[in-house]
């Protein structure tokens, strides 16, 4: 990857697709849904929505937003949205540091009431972001407005933030979904980008890696993409990567679409809405899609290579493999840990207890108000996977940064693996985005120290 980058003098991967905040477009009118956004939480203004196909940016917009919104607004961030109605609860409870522990879910919404009344009276908006939240059970989606629903006299207590597909809007339409529906007072949309915006956003993209030289992308190449990509974010930054690759392979410093081509072919998108010549019921629709998740989850049951489910792998190989069909040996991608990554030894079976050691040390004395990155959470049943993480993670970052702890009742308890201690929440953002792509991978984000202590 060096001399790929070397030969287009790149600082780093122009086209990554994993969310960096660097790399965030303003154009296409993301710049001013954000400011909305923003506004909109701060203003409490109850449920807002965002949706948009895959790949259109929803989440680099949701790290955005996590990023840049004001110091008293206090942020909840769930990646998981196939969580249950006592689940969502528990992790809400869990984030704001409220003790959980046996608690039905009548006395768990009372104690999240009084939480959220303290912090409105010290100035304090608390919001919740949810990821993939077209993915979320119905009666998670209830217990969503039924939160929406606490609030003090003048004002809401707590700011919803659903980040969807378009599906989400399908599920919405249904008669037993209109009290959400008609609490949702925002709705905002990521259109694909146009064809004359494509062009901007890749010359944005190189410009913010540090490429100084003129575009080497083609009027061609740059027309090409936009069709083949149906202008979504995540599409053209794999086709402008491939075919960067294929110009590299080729000892050209001009990607035409002729490598394009080579791009798509090797990229194999399938097009974003296919019709059949007779519409499909939603009844049906829904049992179809069911079957077919159920068969490609068991079938990648079989097949995949067992590893930790903490998500980093059991092997040195990367993430996101390399491309076979355009990229020669010499480049592969920058996802690879800068030194071998071993399988955790037997002597690492006292890394949670020694991790935990360093938590106890570190949160006696931190300040409420410094910043951490909440890297894993597991329960404790998969305490193994824990430890294979924490042996794995220590070889990518500073294993004296790593900390461990637990949460819940004994019989039901959770153990949570943070990193670093920073002063403001932009320094952590900062952190978050130099992490190594494998632990990106992972969606990291910064929590406040606050929310532990209390």
């Amino acid at each position: 990857m060096s001399l790929y980058l070397e030969h287009f003098g790149l600082r780093e991967p122009p086209f990554r697709i994993t969310p960096h905040t660097d790399f965030f477009f303003t154009g296409a009118n993301r710049g001013p849904t954000l400011d909305a956004l923003i506004y909109a939480i701060t203003q409490d203004e109850g449920i807002v929505k965002v949706t948009g196909e895959v790949g259109s940016g929803k989440t680099m917009l949701c790290r955005m937003l996590l990023e840049r919104l004001p110091d008293d607004v206090e942020s909840l961030y769930l990646a998981n949205p196939s969580l249950s109605r006592h689940e969502i609860l528990g992790a809400i409870a869990d984030e704001l540091g409220i003790p959980a522990d046996g608690k039905t879910t009548h006395s768990m919404i009372r104690t999240l009431q009084d939480a959220l009344v303290e912090r409105y009276a010290a100035g304090k908006r608390v919001v919740i972001m949810i990821d993939e939240a077209h993915a979320m059970p119905a009666e998670s989606l209830e217990e969503i407005r039924l939160l929406s629903n606490l609030e003090s006299k003048a004002t809401k207590l707590l700011q919803i933030a659903l980040f969807a597909q378009p599906e989400l809007d399908e599920r919405l339409a249904a008669n037993d979904m209109r009290q959400l529906r008609e609490r949702i007072t925002q709705h905002f949309n990521l259109s694909p980008l146009k064809a004359g915006e494509v062009g901007s956003y890749i010359e944005f993209r190189l410009r913010a890696a540090g490429y100084h030289g003129p575009n080497p992308f083609t009027a061609r190449a740059v027309e090409t993409i936009g069709k083949l990509s149906e202008g979504l974010s995540r599409r053209i930054n794999i086709l402008a990567d491939k075919a960067l690759l294929a110009a590299f392979s080729s000892g050209t410093h001009q990607v035409d679409a002729a490598e394009v081509k080579i791009a798509a072919q090797d990229a194999r998108f399938a097009p974003i809405q296919q019709k059949a010549a007779g519409s499909v019921t939603p009844s049906i629709k829904w049992v179809l899609i069911g079957g077919i998740v159920v068969a490609l989850a068991a079938l990648a049951y079989v097949l995949w290579p067992r590893q930790p489910a903490s998500g980093l792998p059991a092997t040195t190989e990367p993430l996101v493999a390399a491309p076979t069909s355009i990229a020669p040996q010499a480049t592969q991608p920058a996802t690879q840990p800068s030194k071998p990554v071993a399988p955790p030894a037997a002597s690492d079976t006292a890394l949670l207890a020694q991790h935990a050691a360093l938590y106890d040390e570190w949160i006696s004395k931190v300040p409420g108000d410094h910043y951490f990155i909440q890297l894993v959470a597991r329960g404790a049943s998969h305490a193994d996977d824990i430890e294979s993480f924490l042996a794995r993670a220590g070889q990518l970052l500073e294993p004296t940064e790593l900390r461990v702890y637990r949460t819940g009742a004994p019989e039901n308890s959770k153990i949570s693996v943070i990193y670093g201690d920073y002063p403001t929440r932009a320094a952590a953002w900062s952190a978050t985005r130099d992490l190594p792509e494998q632990i990106r991978q992972m969606r990291p984000y910064p929590r406040r120290v606050g929310t532990l202590q209390q």
